[in-house]
């Protein structure tokens, strides 16, 4: 057990807030993890994540080690009248002030069962914690761009991933949860024990506890596809024959498209280091000879700057959309649109496209529909289903621009809202819907979220859990 009872000035002090010397040492006694003062370098430290533009000031952070350890601080924290947030590899946009952090970084256990094609894993595991184990089976868990994500905060917002319109929102394929719920009680929680809680969990994220452990359904490890990066100038006519092409393609072929604004970075490679490119991600789980001609009119699109397609390695998906591998601070925000028109192109590229020098790295198109637009076996209250397209856009908050990119990041959503849904996926709210009730209550339709307010109601009624995708 750690105690840092020391501020960044080097004073001691008692725990941040009203927390007292006796409820703090009393915490210290319950857990088997690290407890560390919010004031000290080592909270921060703890904390630490992938979004570097939010400045965490909690009052106390536990880094849990086990359920047990998770149950003894949401107890904790109710009896000091303090809310509960979790933090496991830290991508989220919401600042956590004056709350009981839980880190889950140290709860990585993974086991795979090859008969029954599942994998049951911790709160810290990451997707390539889970591809290291499943691979050698031949199965792979639901992962999404990045392998570097940590697995539940994905899974329980939806969990866009590279097999989706074959397969589903890695939310569809939960078997089974173990949860802590406001009452600081370990639950399981499946379709069968508590089929409320089990549906809510699913779409919603960290609204009624803390998930400590969780089993997924791995599907088949076969992909074939790639990057395939076309030259910037060719922007319209690229998206254009995208718009035209993926109207073409089955369910297991799974694309997006990206304008992309490459760093002139040493470690990007020459051809497209600096520039503005327009980059399809493409992925198709089904046979690979039919992958390839699938692809094959998308490359006659415009001229290709680098292309890197062919069978896919389980422990290397992130080529695909290539996304940045260390911290920074970014602001993202996202929609969901029912259609993509020449018009609807025509605006993104308006106010996205080379003629602008604007500090947004990122706006993607991402194609749903397929499993993506049905209910699983056990319903969820995952939204998107709707939906034929996901709109992402990315900006990096350089200094002196931290007012300008999350206008222009807004500007983009802005241009697209005559093709909008009236929902939103929780995991591409992105900063803007963070921390904003209100913000998230839209991104529901009106039955769903009638149903999430009343089961919040009854599970969490004192509103432990209130911060970052919060209902309430």
């Amino acid at each position: 057990m750690t105690i840092a009872p020391t501020r960044h000035d080097g004073a001691h002090e008692a725990p941040a807030g009203s927390v007292t010397r006796e409820a703090f040492d009393a915490l210290v006694a319950s857990v088997e993890g690290p407890v560390l003062e919010g004031g000290s370098y080592e909270a921060a430290a703890e904390i630490a994540g992938f979004q570097l533009a939010v400045v965490h000031r909690p009052a106390v952070v536990v880094g849990a080690t086990s359920a047990h350890d998770v149950a003894a601080a949401v107890r904790w924290a109710g009896e000091q009248g303090l809310p509960v947030a979790v933090q496991s590899t830290g991508h989220g946009g919401a600042a956590l002030v004056d709350a009981v952090v839980i880190t889950t970084s140290r709860m990585t256990a993974v086991s795979v069962d090859p008969v029954e094609g599942t994998a049951t894993l911790e709160a810290g595991v990451r997707w390539r914690d889970v591809v290291a184990v499943s691979a050698p089976h031949g199965l792979m868990p639901m992962v999404g761009s990045s392998q570097g994500v940590g697995a539940f905060g994905y899974t329980l917002g939806g969990g866009l991933n590279l097999f989706a319109r074959k397969h589903g929102w890695a939310a569809d394929k939960v078997r089974s949860l173990q949860v802590v719920t406001a009452d600081g009680v370990v639950r399981h929680v499946d379709a069968e024990s508590e089929p409320e809680l089990f549906w809510g969990m699913r779409g919603s994220r960290s609204n009624f506890g803390v998930v400590t452990s969780m089993t997924v359904e791995l599907v088949p490890a076969r992909l074939w596809g790639g990057p395939v990066i076309f030259d910037g100038a060719h922007v319209r006519e690229v998206l254009a024959a995208y718009r035209t092409w993926t109207a073409t393609l089955p369910e297991e072929a799974m694309t997006s498209i990206a304008l992309l604004r490459v760093p002139p970075l040493e470690t990007v490679p020459e051809p497209i280091r600096g520039k503005f490119v327009v980059h399809l991600r493409y992925t198709h789980c089904g046979d690979p000879a039919e992958a390839e001609a699938l692809l094959a009119p998308m490359m006659a699109a415009a001229p290709v700057v680098m292309a890197m397609t062919g069978e896919i390695d389980p422990h290397a998906t992130d080529m695909v959309h290539m996304d940045p591998v260390d911290p920074l601070p970014f602001h993202d925000a996202g929609a969901l649109l029912h259609d993509l028109t020449e018009e609807t192109i025509d605006a993104i590229v308006d106010v996205a496209g080379p003629q602008h020098d604007i500090p947004v790295v990122v706006v993607e198109l991402r194609q749903l529909g397929g499993a993506l637009s049905r209910q699983p076996e056990s319903p969820n209250a995952v939204q998107g289903r709707d939906a034929a397209w996901s709109l992402f856009a990315i900006g990096v908050m350089a200094p002196g621009l931290e007012q300008v990119t999350p206008h222009v990041v807004e500007s983009i959503l802005d241009a697209t809202r005559p093709w909008q849904t009236s929902t939103v996926l929780p995991n591409f709210l992105g900063a803007v819907g963070n921390g904003d009730p209100e913000r998230l209550r839209k991104a529901y339709d009106p039955q769903t979220l009638e149903r999430l307010l009343a089961l919040k109601d009854e599970v969490d009624p004192h509103n432990l859990f209130r911060l970052g995708h919060a209902l309430r």
